[in-house]
């Protein structure tokens, strides 16, 4: 996956927006950051649950990595853009979203 596909996905939740930080860009809803682009556009990251990200680690191990550290452990996921691929990137994504996103009943329940 490119970084502008990444990118798209992550632009296509309701109410997602982008925004910057730290001279990298991420993704935003209801102002909570769900996922971002590493700078040099090889990496992103998408915030999980660390359930979650247990399973997408379990399922894509080439592609989704846990963070080092304090943030990994709490859910803080590393993806491998060129070894990510669309449904799980979307996937990914969703659940980031939705974790950020809090209670919006009709367009959580469309997301599931």
């Amino acid at each position: 996956m490119t970084p502008d596909g990444f990118r798209k996905l992550a632009l296509s939740f309701p109410g997602a927006i982008e925004s910057e930080h730290m001279n990298h860009p991420d993704f935003r809803v209801r102002g909570k950051i769900f996922a971002t682009i590493h700078p040099d556009d090889r990496y992103g990251v998408v915030l999980l649950t660390p359930a979650q990200q247990r399973e997408f680690v379990r399922a894509y191990p080439r592609a989704f990595l846990q963070v080092k550290g304090g943030w990994g452990r709490g859910g803080a996921t590393q993806v491998v853009l060129k070894e990510l691929k669309v449904a799980p990137a979307r996937d990914a994504l969703a659940k980031a979203w939705r974790k950020r996103a809090g209670d919006e009943p009709p367009l959580l329940r469309r997301l599931k």
